[in-house]
């Protein structure tokens, strides 16, 4: 068993923070293996009963925070080196620089190659499960899977659907894809800690046909996730409802082809109506908000406000390579000015702790895996990160100051990046 004495931090089920400034974290594997959280809170209270077992292994980490791992809720693993690409929009944008450099993926090992270092960049940053977008080509899910697994990485990812609209190199042939989409859930979905989504990239990119073969083979696999994106531009709205003009919204376009369920994940959610919003939370359908994106896209800001009003899930997400940033700090930060913006909807100042949730506990309760991952309670695997919050000057302080965990938590999101991450740790399996 091992025991951490350092801070700690963790959510309880209602996403309140709990924080021991002198906690306890006790580490050990399950049945199968699989390392898992058997105890977390106060070291006074819980070290007898586990610092003193026969069997423990203590690990002492003086001035540090242990966190749970990050989630990331939505990213694009092959838009690692489309990152900081400047464009006039979202359309633009992928015209001159992802679909070009997507059309590289149909190579193995330039996919490989891509999949170690995004890899790499993630567990730089804390990240410790992703829900990813690959390609529309079989080799790059190989890669990105294959990569994650030799890690022991909690990975979701999915072979991009996109059989029109697109250009050649990255479009796929409608029957094929969907072949190669069941291939692939069955060659990955549920080995070790990985998991397979049905990835439409958005629905002008799909035909009717490719949409209802991607129902039903979300509907022939219930476990399995569904990842696309949905109503984060107006221009892309609008072509929208010239491609599927008898759907009452874009959102409704998914939900017409059996895509909208629980496990199911659509970024940005920015431009939906109070309709749009109960439909999400009906089909327990869930917005993976991506500010960073958003911001640089020029999309819009997502409504935190009427979203809590229609009770619907959501977490945050970087969306690399159109999010700015492979870091979670960046991220919240981002989520913290989109919530504070009062011209275009109501702006609130969101609480640290529950920026913080919205990236860990909260992200994993809306992929499905509440109590699994983003958390450091007991029965959670153990994927957590070592911060050191006094990484800088500045930082060091700035949370020497710091009266209250808010105040703390609030720090590091305004002024962290990477360097707060001093360790990633990956639960083990045995």
């Amino acid at each position: 068993m091992k025991i951490y004495r350092s801070a700690l931090l963790r959510f309880a089920d209602d996403g309140t923070p709990l924080y021991d400034s002198d906690g306890l974290l006790a580490i050990a594997p399950d049945a199968q293996g699989q390392e898992r959280v058997v105890a977390a809170g106060s070291w006074q209270a819980l070290h007898a009963e586990y610092a003193a077992q026969a069997n423990a292994h203590i690990l002492h980490l003086p001035g540090k925070l242990l966190a749970p791992g990050f989630v990331d809720m939505h990213i694009h693993y092959p838009q690692t080196d489309v990152l900081g690409a400047p464009a006039d929009g979202l359309l633009p944008w992928l015209e001159h620089y992802t679909f070009p450099h997507e059309a590289r993926f149909h190579d193995r090992s330039y996919a490989d190659g891509v999949a170690e270092f995004f890899l790499d960049e993630l567990l730089r940053n804390g990240v410790t499960t992703s829900l990813t977008f690959a390609t529309s080509h079989p080799a790059s899910v190989d890669a990105i899977m294959a990569a994650a697994q030799a890690r022991g990485m909690r990975m979701l990812a999915g072979k991009v659907l996109q059989d029109r609209h697109s250009p050649d190199g990255v479009r796929d042939h409608t029957e094929q894809g969907l072949i190669d989409t069941e291939t692939l859930i069955q060659r990955w979905h549920g080995v070790d800690r990985l998991g397979y989504a049905i990835t439409p990239r958005f629905a002008p990119t799909s035909s009717p046909e490719q949409l209802r073969g991607a129902g039903e083979l979300a509907a022939k696999y219930p476990d399995v996730w569904v990842h696309s994106h949905v109503s984060e531009n107006l221009d892309e709205i609008r072509w929208v409802r010239e491609l599927y003009p008898q759907a009452r919204s874009y959102l409704e376009v998914y939900q017409r082809f059996g895509l909208m369920r629980e496990r199911a994940v659509y970024a940005h959610c920015i431009w939906l109506d109070e309709i749009d919003r109960a439909l999400m939370r009906e089909t327990q359908t869930a917005a993976a908000i991506s500010p960073t994106s958003n911001l640089f896209l020029s999309s819009g800001y997502f409504d935190y406000l009427k979203a809590d009003a229609a009770g619907f899930r959501y977490g945050l997400a970087s969306d690399v390579g159109g999010g700015m940033s492979f870091s979670p700090f960046r991220t919240m930060q981002a989520a913290y000015v989109v919530g504070r913006e009062q011209h275009s909807k109501q702006g609130l100042s969101l609480k640290p702790g529950h920026l913080w949730w919205q990236h860990t506990a909260g992200a994993a309760k809306a992929l499905g895996l509440g109590g699994v991952i983003g958390n450091l309670q007991p029965g959670c695997e153990a994927d957590m990160v070592v911060i050191n919050p006094a990484c800088t000057p500045l930082l060091a302080r700035k949370t020497a100051q710091a009266q209250t965990l808010d105040e703390l938590l609030f720090a590091m999101i305004v002024l962290g990046d990477d360097r707060l991450i001093e360790q990633t740790i990956i639960s083990q399996a045995k």
